[in-house]
């Protein structure tokens, strides 16, 4: 079960329910995989609309890692999740949303 007051995320890989949350080490990971100045910037690009499958993979590899799911990049890239990658997309979108959430924000 996840608690979304603490930032954490669920998405089922390969028929397993995980939870991802964005850490402040997983945070500084992708900021430097994806090679971005800000968290900002990343940010600006999921509420556009103009963000990548690359994108989506570094956050929700990033989120796993935070979570403490025990699953690298590499694991990802040969992994089934449910929901396909527009479920992927929703909860990188919602792991950043919720590593920037002030409690009290809903």
């Amino acid at each position: 079960m996840v608690n979304p007051w603490t930032g954490e995320v669920a998405l089922v890989i390969d028929g397993q329910a995980r939870v991802l949350k964005l850490t402040l080490g997983a945070l500084a990971g992708l900021e430097q995989a994806l090679e971005v100045n800000s968290l900002v910037q990343l940010v600006q690009r999921f509420e556009s609309g103009a963000f990548s499958t690359r994108d989506v993979l570094a956050v929700v590899a990033a989120g796993l890692q935070g979570g403490g799911a025990g699953m690298d990049r590499n694991d990802l890239l040969q992994a089934e999740i449910a929901g396909g990658p527009m479920a992927a997309a929703k909860v990188a979108a919602e792991l950043l949303a919720r590593a920037f959430m002030l409690p009290g924000d809903a």
